[in-house]
């Protein structure tokens, strides 16, 4: 299923109302086909393609929504930070289903399809937890790579709670380590949250900087970690996005990775 990419006539003045996701997706029904789409709805679709295809998908859902939400925006409708209700208390989602050779993705927002198309089949990748691949970048790594990527950050609660699921992928234990990487990373999301001064907050990098050495088991990152850590890391940002050089985004970088190379 493709979309259409909405386009205004050139010289003639925006309409009156605020594009819908019935306009641009005529499949959907009921609310959400009454709700316009907002500039977040585009955000946590984008990073739902991301976890799964490993980029947005051209002329795909997240596009499409993409596109209106500017339109939506940039008519004074919406706000920057504006997140429709039916996305904000149902979701998106991007799932697949894997069939001999190839596999169907399919996107929905508030549980509605709103795009489905085919895609290569990818090469499994998980591990048991606490195993090593030859080669394989491991959850460890991919923290501290997040520690070169955005060092600067102020820890925040999302990025506490996106390590501490991390820290639970790796050891396969269900509980944080005292002492350890996401113990650290809590108390520093705590205590920033207090700080007055940007300058005297904890940084992401001076958590994660050393995560393989402080973890007590390790494992390869697969697709499913990276989904686990950054629907943590979502649930907890006030606009339920993940930030685009963040710990999610460096797990999921080593996932795709870790990925293509057993292709």
């Amino acid at each position: 299923m493709s979309q259409q990419q909405p386009e205004r006539p050139q010289g003639q003045q925006p309409q009156a109302d605020p594009i819908k996701y019935g306009e641009v997706f005529p499949q959907v029904t009921g609310e959400l086909a009454r709700e316009t789409v907002a500039p977040r709805d585009a955000a946590m679709m984008q990073t739902a393609e991301n976890l799964v295809i490993g980029q947005t998908q051209k002329g795909g859902p997240a596009a499409v929504m993409q596109s209106v939400a500017t339109y939506n925006e940039r008519a004074g409708f919406v706000g920057h930070g504006d997140i429709s209700r039916v996305p904000a208390e149902q979701g998106v989602s991007v799932t697949e289903t894997d069939t001999t050779g190839r596999r169907i993705v399919t996107e929905s927002v508030g549980g509605q399809v709103v795009g489905e198309y085919f895609t290569p089949a990818p090469v499994g990748t998980t591990t048991p937890a606490g195993t090593l691949t030859s080669g394989a970048l491991t959850i460890g790594e991919a923290l501290e790579a997040a520690a070169l990527t955005a060092g600067e950050k102020p820890v925040a609660k999302s990025d506490a709670a996106a390590i501490q699921v991390a820290e639970m992928r790796a050891t396969g234990l269900r509980e944080t380590q005292p002492g350890g990487v996401a113990a650290e990373a809590q108390a520093a999301a705590d205590l920033n949250a207090w700080t007055p001064w940007e300058s005297e907050e904890t940084s992401l990098g001076e958590v994660v900087s050393d995560a393989t050495a402080r973890l007590p088991r390790d494992k390869a990152v697969t697709r499913e970690d990276a989904e686990g850590v950054a629907a943590a890391e979502m649930r907890n940002s006030p606009s339920m996005g993940t930030h685009p050089s963040g710990v999610s985004a460096s797990v999921a970088a080593a996932a795709r990775l870790n990925q293509s190379r057993q292709a």
